[in-house]
């Protein structure tokens, strides 16, 4: 019996280092999921949204494993961000924390806000306004900032917010992404710690996690209400499985 014993806890522990051994690759190659804690990339992506992360998307770096285990030497596989893609990437100033942003400016580009407006290249960026985006504090109380439809060079259009065009970051000097590094900024303009800011700066490409691609689950915290059966009332239904638009 004891003979049939161990082989029982060898078979599960066998099983265990299996799934274990498939879970590990599966997030450091394939897809890694993340959830949003903060307002910097309203109104594309809400507090309380759940994304899968595509790791394959821009090949693979130490920040690709678990814990930044150092075995793999700066960037193999590599493919380049394309412009306005949703980025998951280690804050360059503690590689322990992981930052999304919209990648807005490429290797070689200027990159300045003036009065508001963004400018890639010497060239303004097109915004026109669309509507409000409505979303309540931590009081309950509804507040109301103007949207826009930016688009970037390549005609790829995204929405942004703007609580007005003279606030913190609203001006800033000409940046010139260095070779190896990226752009990168929030949706929600007047809200977001991003490459305008000294803590986050340029990106290497080294810090690249992964894509956007995928919602799989969302929730609006702020709700404490309960459905039939238990089932928490904040649940945004609409957005659950649904694709990440640029």
């Amino acid at each position: 019996m004891a003979k049939k014993s161990d082989g029982g806890w060898r078979g599960v522990i066998k099983t265990v280092l299996i799934a274990g051994a498939i879970a590990f690759t599966f997030r450091s190659f394939a897809f890694e999921p993340f959830n949003i804690p903060s307002g910097s990339m309203l109104p594309t992506l809400l507090i309380g949204d759940f994304l899968f992360v595509s790791k394959y998307s821009y090949g693979y770096s130490r920040h690709s494993l678990p814990w930044s285990i150092p075995v793999i030497p700066d960037r193999i596989v590599y493919t380049e961000p394309k412009r306005g893609d949703i980025a998951v990437f280690r804050y360059p100033a503690d590689t322990s924390v992981d930052y999304i942003k919209r990648i807005i400016g490429l290797p070689g580009d200027t990159v300045q806000v003036k009065a508001g407006r963004l400018y890639i290249n010497s060239e303004m960026v097109p915004r026109v306004e669309d509507g409000v985006f409505e979303q309540k504090d931590q009081y309950n109380r509804v507040v109301r900032t103007k949207r826009y439809v930016e688009t970037l060079p390549g005609n790829m259009e995204h929405y942004i917010l703007e609580q007005s065009d003279n606030n913190q970051f609203d001006n800033t000097p000409v940046y010139t992404v260095p070779e190896d590094h990226f752009f990168a900024m929030g949706d929600n303009r007047d809200n977001s710690a991003d490459s305008r800011s000294r803590g986050v700066g340029f990106i290497p490409k080294v810090n690249l996690v992964g894509r956007a691609e995928l919602m799989f689950f969302s929730i609006d915290s702020n709700s404490n209400n309960f459905g039939i059966y238990g089932v928490p009332g904040g649940i945004r239904w609409e957005r659950l499985f649904s694709s990440i638009s640029p």
